[in-house]
This record gives C-alpha cells, sequence and structure tokens, in this order.
C-alpha cells in the first residue's frame, strides 16, 4: 500500500505554515495490571501502515519543503523480554515509507523547538468524537493539553482530510478486504455444517470464530451477534446465550479482520436445516431488496437513495404478506438503513461533502426485517465495490437463496 502518497494528498489539503500532529495511541488500562487490547488509531495506521503504541506522525508544512517525521519507542531489553519485540526504525522506515524516523522521548523538544522557531500557524490535530457522551481519545486529550500550552495556536481537525481520502479503496485494499470476506465465507460454511438444534448461540459463534483465526484472520472484525429466535429481532444483540431451538432461524452478523481491514457479512439459517413457509416467505422478501440494491448501485447515487429502493421492495413485501397496509408503515418492521461504508473501521469514516457514492467505496447492502409476534428476524448482508458503471458483489460467492442454504445444510 502506498501510504507516501496518503501522506502527500493529506499534506496538500493542509494549509500553508500548518503542522499536523497524529498519535498512534497508548493501551487502555482496565483494572490491577490489565490492559484492553490495543487497538491503534485507525487514521494513524491509514497514513502509515504501523499499529503499535506509543508512535506519533508529524506532518510539517511550516517549512519548505514540507517534512514528514515519525517518532517511535527506543527497544528496551527488558521490557521486550516481559511484552514482545518493539517496532525498530528500520522496519518502522521499510513499513512506513517515512525516512526520518527518530525515538519518542525526542518528540517533545521538538515540538518545542518548532513552535518556537518556525512560524506555526495552525496544528492539525485529530479531534473525531463519535459522541458528546463518549471519554475522550488519546488524540483528543493531546490537542486539548496542546491547545492549553499554546493558546494562541489556532487547533485544527485533522479527521476531514483523512476521511475523504479513506471513502474510496485502491486495488491493494481491496484485495485485502476479498481476503476478509472469503474468510467469513469459509467460516459461515463451518457454522452451517455443525448446526443444529439445541447448540447454544455461543457455539455457534465460537464455530466460526474459530474458523477465521484457524485460517488467518486476526480478530472477528466486531463482536459476533448470533441471534437465535426472537433474539434476531435485536438489531445488535450481543449475549449470544440462548439455545438455538428447533424450527427457529439464527441470524449471524459477524467478518473476518485481515490486516487491519473487515468484513460485515449477515446470514440467516434455519437452525434445522429447513426453512418454515412462513420463514421463507419473509426471507424472499428480504432477500429480493438484497438483490435490488446490488443491482442499482452505481456512482453518483447517496446511501439514502439505495435506503429508499430497499424500503420500496420491503414495504410491498410486507403488503403481499399481510402485515402492513400502507408502504409508509414498513418501519414498523425496519428500522435500520441498507448501508454504510465499510473498511479499516467496519461503520467506515465518511464527510458529508462527498455523500454521492464514487468508484472505489466498499458499502455494505443490508435490508432485514424483524417481525417480533413471528419471532422472526432475517438480515442479509454482503459487501459491494462501486465501479465505473455500477458495483461488484465481493461477497457474492456467500451462499443465500433458500434453495442454497436448504441444499448446503442437507450435506
Amino acid at each position: 500500500m502506498n501510504f507516501t502518497a496518503r501522506r502527500e494528498a493529506v499534506l496538500n489539503q493542509m494549509e500553508e505554515g500548518s503542522i499536523a500532529i497524529l498519535y498512534s495511541g497508548i493501551e487502555m488500562h482496565i483494572s490491577a495490571d490489565s490492559y484492553a487490547r490495543f487497538e491503534e488509531n485507525r487514521n494513524f495506521f491509514y497514513l502509515t501502515g504501523l499499529r503499535r503504541e506509543e508512535m506519533v506522525l508529524v506532518l510539517d508544512k511550516a517549512v519548505s519543503p514540507a517534512r514528514t517525521l515519525l517518532f517511535i519507542e527506543e527497544a528496551d531489553p527488558t521490557k521486550e523480554r516481559w511484552y514482545g519485540r518493539k517496532v525498530t526504525v528500520a522496519e518502522a522506515k521499510e513499513i512506513s515509507g517515512i525516512q526520518d524516523v527518530l525515538f519518542i522521548n525526542s518528540f517533545e523538544s521538538m515540538m518545542n523547538m518548532k513552535m518556537t522557531r518556525e512560524d506555526v500557524k495552525q496544528v492539525y490535530f485529530d479531534t473525531y468524537r463519535h459522541s458528546i457522551g463518549d471519554l475522550p481519545d488519546y488524540n483528543l486529550v493531546k490537542a486539548n493539553a496542546f491547545a492549553a500550552a499554546y493558546p494562541g495556536t489556532p487547533v485544527r481537525n485533522l479527521f476531514p482530510l483523512v476521511a475523504g481520502l479513506r471513502m474510496w479503496k485502491d486495488a491493494d485494499e481491496v484485495a485485502v478486504m476479498q481476503e476478509a470476506i472469503d474468510l467469513t465465507e469459509d467460516g459461515l460454511k463451518f457454522v452451517m455444517q455443525n448446526l443444529k438444534p439445541g447448540m447454544k448461540e455461543y457455539q455457534v459463534q465460537a464455530d466460526f470464530e474459530y474458523s477465521i483465526r484457524r485460517n488467518g484472520a486476526e480478530w472477528p472484525a466486531f463482536p459476533t451477534i448470533a441471534g437465535s429466535g426472537i433474539n434476531g429481532t435485536m438489531l445488535h444483540y450481543g449475549t449470544n446465550l440462548e439455545t438455538c431451538e428447533d424450527g427457529k432461524l439464527i441470524l449471524l452478523d459477524l467478518g473476518a479482520r485481515v490486516r487491519g481491514y473487515n468484513a460485515d457479512i449477515t446470514r440467516t439459517y434455519p437452525v434445522n436445516g429447513k426453512f418454515t413457509e412462513r420463514q421463507k416467505a419473509v426471507y424472499n422478501v428480504v432477500l429480493a431488496a438484497n438483490r435490488k440494491v446490488a443491482a442499482e448501485a452505481k456512482p453518483g447515487m447517496t446511501l439514502l437513495e439505495l435506503n429508499n429502493i430497499c424500503k420500496e421492495v420491503l414495504a410491498k413485501g410486507l403488503i403481499e404478506l399481510g402485515l402492513i397496509e400502507k408502504e409508509d408503515q414498513v418501519g414498523k418492521y425496519y428500522m435500520h438503513s441498507v448501508s454504510h461504508h465499510l473498511g479499516i473501521d467496519v461503520h467506515d469514516v465518511t464527510v458529508a461533502s462527498q455523500a454521492k457514492l464514487c468508484p472505489g467505496a466498499v458499502i455494505t447492502d443490508e435490508p432485514g426485517l424483524y417481525i417480533d409476534e413471528w419471532e422472526i428476524g432475517i438480515r442479509i448482508e454482503d459487501d459491494l465495490l462501486i465501479t465505473e458503471d455500477g458495483a461488484v458483489v465481493l461477497s457474492e460467492g456467500i451462499i443465500r437463496t433458500v434453495e442454497e442454504i436448504e441444499a448446503f445444510m442437507a450435506k
């Protein structure tokens, strides 16, 4: 992947006389000597390819020519014996393409020098915040500390400059995402081979996660949803503790992560391998919406337009099933949108100024119906690559029709 070109694209958007500072992050302490699994800042990864803690990327456009610096931890043999080897200077250069690699303990003095000797007009930080109720992440903490230390220097948000680039994927990114999708397909086949009444939802989850990890995935892309029966009507059901009953469905929303990129697939299976007539009728309505969205998606469209196409198909099906009388009642059984961008984040970043789809965008296609009174929750989700004149279903090989599923499970 061409990380140098990505950094150049960000530098080109930055104001003259500015500096961008982007931290990879630190480990999050939980309790006693326990730490959460480290998750690097996604924009840092996008611009460097590096996925370790205690690193800083600096894009300096306050000098001419612009300069790129990377700060990493210096190797400590004692720490490495306990916690593993750090990235070396040579490795950081090779992965990122950055030649100016320094040690993190020199970062503060370097910044002091820049702020006093260079004509720095503004400094960019990644100040993205998902919700006002969330704790600030490490980059926002650092941005606030900088603002307090240098109150006369404006702080600007780096996030939209990078997010705009991340909304389309190059060939290397698509190839890695295809690997993640293929591992997800294998995991779903393993699930279907073993699925039977009496299993616990967490056993179905374990079958999937065993398969993808055994075959090369880093982690699940997100916590696996395995909702059987009425649990399948809960959009982000996550306890996965109930028994999969004979005659019920199980909704599986899941994916593999490969080298930092994610798959996001949903399939709904009959626990005993055979759909009832009612289940089949609902399933085929959802499938029709899934196929319609895949056929209609193209550059220039918005996700709102795709969702309206989806709602039309679902509403017509619900009327035929006798569940609603008018199309505007579709929200009773379909309460989310049909698509989001996909990539380094499962719900990948977007900026409103680029609302229309462009070639290279990877999006989901996930219609669903959630009928509490029938204990039927069905969602069928695929991953689409927007092309010059339409869309390619990257997950086309993952079987989805009633006949395909029943035939496979009958083996």
